[in-house]
């Protein structure tokens, strides 16, 4: 069989030509039914489409993923959204399906992050999915499929540009992955392992007690782990990932940073945020950022001058206090690691954004320690061990 290739138009950067993608020995596995597709956007599309097809066959339920630089800004199921988290998502105008509630969570998750995100979908993309999308700064989207009506109106996204691929859902590639740096070859089996629930089966803590709905989110991190750049933490809620740390060098800067993530998601529920008095013709990423400078300590005299142009009035900050209040009610939280704790303090953090049940590989020299910070806390903890880096 011939190879079947596509040429583009360079590859990380714009002066790296020439650059195309193929399969050897086999047809690419996807059309693309708008737009023009870059090296990048490839990369992301085929990371993230490999995350939600594993969460729809894990939990049975429409999975979306949001993807930023080879990473998930965020990903979820397709779970219902209560009335405040519509309103912070910034979707209560619209009739959310279980697809467009699973794509409302995942781009909920960090909404900074997902600015001009690549989206995922393990489903048909219907209207209702389309039309958040159609409203959100993005670059392209990969999924099963389209119903006519969702494809018209993505098509009209980007003066017609938007990217759009569909994907087959039964292509499998070869267990054998090929990669070069610096043109030597690296060959390895790819990371094919099934994420079960009985990886959570030894909980090495006094607390044994894992709710169903924790054992699908810790499966929800683990999946969403598999395909984040290493190292790396996830916090998830409900079915959704609500703060991850990506590809940091030190493992308590990835639980420092996706719970810093994680308590941001929480304060944009805050009845001040969602009741933020914005002028009518703002831009969603524009109320975007003046949340995120609202909620933020160190904002510059010059951003609230620039809060004249889209609020109607400029409103009192939230004090520490308020926010302290506020993030106390955060609890239930189910956190993966990608490799073991080293050390305790990633336990102490996480506990103060509501983490209850954590589920990493286990193998520490210092593994007791750990266990004894989870037991200090009463959170369970499960030894999966299964590490889950990615490169």
């Amino acid at each position: 069989m011939k190879n079947q290739e596509i040429v583009l138009k360079y590859g990380c950067n714009p002066h790296q030509k020439p650059a195309k993608i193929y399969v050897e020995n086999k047809t690419l596995p996807f059309k693309i039914l708008n737009g023009n597709p870059g090296y990048i956007n490839f990369m992301d599309a085929f990371n993230s489409w490999q995350l939600v097809k594993e969460l729809k066959i894990a939990t049975g339920l429409p999975a979306a993923a949001s993807f930023k630089h080879v990473s998930p800004a965020g990903a979820a199921v397709g779970v219902p959204l209560s009335d405040a988290l519509k309103k912070s998502y910034f979707v209560s105008d619209i009739d959310l399906s279980p697809v467009a509630c699973a794509y409302a969570r995942a781009r909920g998750a960090d909404r900074m992050s997902s600015f001009g995100d690549w989206a995922a979908i393990s489903d048909i993309v219907d209207l209702p999915t389309a039309q958040i999308l159609s409203k959100s700064v993005s670059d392209g989207i990969i999924a099963l499929g389209y119903t006519d009506e969702a494809l018209k109106l993505l098509m009209r996204k980007k003066k017609g540009n938007y990217c759009i691929i569909q994907m087959d859902w039964d292509y499998e590639p070869y267990e054998i992955e090929k990669r070069q740096i610096y043109g030597i070859t690296f060959e390895q089996k790819r990371n094919n392992v099934l994420i079960k629930e009985d990886m959570l089966n030894n909980v090495v803590t006094i607390n044994k007690n894992i709710s169903d709905e924790a054992k699908r989110d810790l499966i929800i991190s683990m999946i969403t782990l598999k395909y984040t750049q290493s190292n790396s933490v996830c916090f998830v809620l409900d079915g959704q990932v609500i703060g991850v740390g990506a590809g940091q060098q030190s493992r308590i800067h990835c639980t420092r940073l996706a719970a810093s993530k994680a308590d941001i998601w929480f304060l944009r529920q805050h009845p001040a945020v969602l009741n933020l008095p914005f002028k009518e013709d703002v831009s969603r990423p524009n109320r975007d950022n003046v949340i995120d400078q609202y909620l933020r300590d160190d904002i510059t005299p010059m951003e609230l001058k620039e809060w004249k142009n889209v609020l109607k009035e400029i409103p009192d900050r939230l004090t520490k206090e308020e926010k302290s209040a506020w993030l106390s009610n955060l609890t239930g939280v189910s956190l993966g690691s990608d490799a073991f704790f080293p050390f305790r303090d990633n336990v102490d953090r996480a506990s103060q954004s509501g983490v209850k049940y954590i589920v990493q590989p286990g193998g520490s020299l210092r593994d007791n320690l750990v266990i004894e910070a989870c037991n200090e806390y009463n959170i369970a903890m499960s030894f999966s061990e299964t590490r889950l880096f990615h490169h």
